[in-house]
């Protein structure tokens, strides 16, 4: 399920919903490969599954800024936002990673609304995410994210 908003009114509306699941998305080693490049985070327990098989997690596992990262490609899978001006990513109030991604798990995401509030000009949303690992007893990613969209 999807939820389209079409303007900031529309917002104020959503304040402690909860808005679904994404798909499940393949966390994959070129995946993880490919972010440890862009950020130069080479650790082994990310990118040498050969010595990550005899490490804590039993194979490489990803990063947890790359886990938080997948979460605004998720959200799209859940809450689509049209006629607005601009929108931003604003920041995080709180994140946690309370277990890994082990390469080759199917992550999803789910989104509840927890607040909106008005700014000039727009309205900031703060959305509750949680980012499980499919088989997984924890989440892997907890936030608290917060956007700003101007009409």
């Amino acid at each position: 399920m999807t939820t389209t908003v079409h303007g900031i009114e529309e917002f104020h509306g959503l304040k402690g919903t909860h808005l679904g699941y994404s798909d499940w998305h393949l966390v994959d080693q070129e995946r993880v490969d490919r972010f440890a490049d862009a950020t130069d985070d080479h650790q082994w327990i990310h990118v040498d599954p050969v010595r990550a098989a005899d490490g804590p997690f039993g194979g490489t596992i990803a990063h947890g800024y790359l886990t938080l990262s997948l979460a605004p490609v998720l959200l799209h899978d859940v809450l689509h936002v049209e006629g607005m001006r601009l929108g931003v990513n604003y920041g995080c109030n709180k994140v946690r990673f309370p277990s890994p991604v082990k390469v080759g798990s199917r992550l999803r995401l789910g989104a509840e609304v927890a607040d909106v509030e008005d700014v000039e000009g727009g309205v900031q949303v703060t959305i509750d995410l949680v980012l499980e690992t499919e088989g997984a007893q924890k989440p892997s990613c907890v936030a608290q994210v917060v956007y700003r969209y101007f009409g």
